[in-house]
């Protein structure tokens, strides 16, 4: 009768093989293997300096992007790019019937409706920005995970196809400040440097909001609930200096609400466009506050979004 070899005894089971990742170091003689023939590691984040040498190399697609953007976003309604202006005209209109007629926020305040149409504009601007560049990353991936460019081109691209659609609208709160008595001064070319700024601090918030979108889907449904609120403490529909004349609040409160980088924007919109918004009702240091959080804005997210460079599309 044939004898039958019994099976091995069982051993330890081998511990499962993890595939290598971007933070893993590759074996030491792979690495100098590699180095001596000029490889680098697939996907690994550069210098913070050759980082933005490679943005500006692509300023063009940058620009293209916004553009395409800016032109896709309304392709397939009957009035086109007339909506980049209806928006913020209905919205405004809207604003003023709840806010201005009901609740009565017009009084004590001159060229109502100029003031209403200026902060609903400017807002507009912070907000789609914001919202744009939180989905940035995360409604982008096929493109992310398809061609090989700085992710910055994406929440940048954004929030530039917003400055644009805003430089239209400009043309419609032209039409609005002449029909109402505003006559054009100098104080207009105001307009250049607080956009300026506002651009830059636009820009670094949504590359924040991109970088936590990437990793956080759902931030994009909060994100309106948040930019409501925001919009209701900015000053847009009232105005700031009559809600605090006459009552003692703590002085923090009194601080944040002057130094609200939002409000501070609109208030330096409303200077240069509005001839009965006069500089005793801009917060204290207001060109100093605007051009720091800019600063801050700029810097502190553009650095935050490179950090994260390597991880964008890797699921």
């Amino acid at each position: 009768m044939p004898q039958t070899l019994a099976p091995p005894p069982p051993g330890p089971a081998p511990a499962p093989v993890r595939p290598a990742g971007p933070g893993d170091s590759p074996d030491p003689e792979l690495r100098a293997l590699a180095e001596r023939h000029g490889l680098t590691v697939s996907g690994a984040r550069p210098s913070l300096s050759e980082y933005t040498r490679q943005l500006w190399h692509r300023r063009h697609f940058i620009t293209s992007f916004a553009t395409a953007k800016l032109t896709a976003m309304y392709t397939t309604s009957k009035l086109g790019q007339l909506w980049q202006v209806i928006t913020p005209l209905l919205n405004a209109g809207v604003y003023y019937l709840i806010f201005g007629v009901l609740i009565g926020t017009r009084k004590g305040v001159p060229d109502y409706i100029p003031y209403l149409v200026t902060g609903v504009f400017v807002f507009t601007f912070l907000q789609n920005s914001v919202m744009t560049g939180t989905r940035a990353i995360s409604g982008s991936l096929g493109l992310v995970r398809a061609l090989h460019f700085p992710r910055a081109c994406l929440p940048i691209s954004f929030c530039l196809a917003q400055l644009q659609q805003l430089l239209y609208s400009m043309g419609v709160l032209v039409i609005i400040l002449l029909c109402f008595g505003q006559v054009p001064t100098w104080s207009w070319l105001l307009v250049v440097p607080a956009l300026t700024l506002q651009f830059v601090f636009n820009v670094g918030l949504a590359m924040v909001m991109a970088r936590l979108g990437a990793r956080t889907p759902d931030l994009a449904q909060l994100m309106p609930f948040i930019m409501r609120t925001w919009m209701y403490a900015s000053g847009v529909m009232f105005s700031i200096s009559l809600i605090l004349k006459g009552k003692h609040l703590p002085q923090i409160v009194v601080v944040l609400l002057n130094g609200n980088p939002a409000a501070v924007y609109i208030d330096l919109m409303r200077f240069a466009l509005i001839d009965s918004f006069k500089a005793h009702q801009l917060p204290p240091h207001v060109w100093a506050f605007a051009a720091g959080w800019a600063l801050l804005a700029g810097v502190a997210g553009f650095v935050y979004f490179w950090k994260a460079e390597e991880r964008y599309g890797r699921g």
